[in-house]
């Protein structure tokens, strides 16, 4: 899918992710960083909008104070890049997403959680008529069964999204 009204969504990239202490740690996440970096130049190669969604909550590890609900020092986000900061699992609710994705026609998404937040932007998504890629290797869940589960049943109730690894959606 290499189209000019494209963005990548990048989804909950924040550092809470990487605290072993959190009860929001997701393990080993190192290959899907590099993965997701890939992504993101090919994203600029491409000329495609990037946005970053920021969940953020009063409590200590989204709270936007602190410096567990920032995004991963090593994801490559440039200074141009939308940041949209949410507040509940969605990524549309009361936040600019529609109105960050108003000439867009095709998104493709990555991120954390796969089975909530990456999910919820999903089905608002397809509700909008978007074309939609998910980067399977470029997301995670706390488990792998979930996260397969999660893909799977997103596939087989919306049969037009693309689910590809990254080397497959490169080719």
């Amino acid at each position: 899918m290499i189209q000019p009204q494209t963005a990548l969504i990048l989804i909950d990239f924040q550092n809470a992710r990487l605290n072993k202490q959190s009860e929001y740690y997701v393990w080993e996440i190192k290959e899907m960083i590099d993965k997701t970096n890939y992504l993101i130049n090919y994203a600029r190669e491409m000329n495609y909008k990037v946005i970053f969604t920021k969940h953020i909550e009063n409590e200590w590890d989204f709270d936007e104070r602190h410096i567990s609900s920032h995004i991963i020092e090593d994801i490559q986000k440039a200074e141009n890049d939308t940041i949209i900061n949410k507040y509940k699992i969605s990524p549309f609710y009361r936040t600019k997403m529609d109105e960050s994705l108003y000439w867009i026609e095709n998104v493709v998404v990555c991120g954390i959680l796969t089975n909530l937040c990456v999910r919820s932007f999903v089905e608002w998504a397809y509700d909008r008529d978007l074309k939609i890629v998910i980067i399977k290797d470029c997301c995670k869940a706390f488990d792998q069964k979930t996260h397969d589960f999660t893909l799977e049943d997103l596939k087989q109730t919306r049969q037009e999204i693309d689910i590809l690894d990254l080397e497959a959606f490169l080719e």
